[in-house]
């Protein structure tokens, strides 16, 4: 059932004084949205290239060139909407913890980074 007109500028004021609030939140809010989004591309993305993958078995068996080059590209097309969907992120929520732990940005040229790998290795065999 759709909001009334008074319902929703009543939400709408709600969202905003949210969002002046506690901004966090609110940015919490919006992220959950926007993974659930990604989810369901990334979903309808691997359907799609199932269904190209089997349209391109189908032209194979048919021996029917345009059917396998049209397979192929369906599945070129939802392998290219999920690898988006993947890059935007999955992840349930914003603030959830990152799957490996941020290094700090190596300084230094490669030599000098080699050298610095070097000595933690001799000082960690010599004790």
């Amino acid at each position: 059932m759709p909001l009334s007109d008074e319902e929703a500028r009543l939400l709408q004021q709600l969202e905003q004084s949210l969002a002046a609030e506690d901004p966090d939140f609110a940015s919490t809010l919006r992220g959950s949205k926007q993974a659930a989004r990604n989810r369901k591309i990334a979903v309808l993305a691997g359907l799609g290239f199932l269904v190209g993958l089997g349209v391109m078995f189908a032209g194979a068996v048919t021996a029917t060139t345009w059917l396998g080059v049209a397979g192929f590209l369906v599945m070129l097309v939802g392998a290219y909407f999920f690898v988006t969907a993947w890059r935007h992120g999955l992840a349930a929520s914003p603030d959830a913890a990152p799957s490996r732990p941020s290094s700090p940005k190596p300084s230094g040229s490669f030599v000098d980074r080699m050298e610095e790998r070097w000595q933690r290795r001799q000082e960690g065999d010599e004790l």
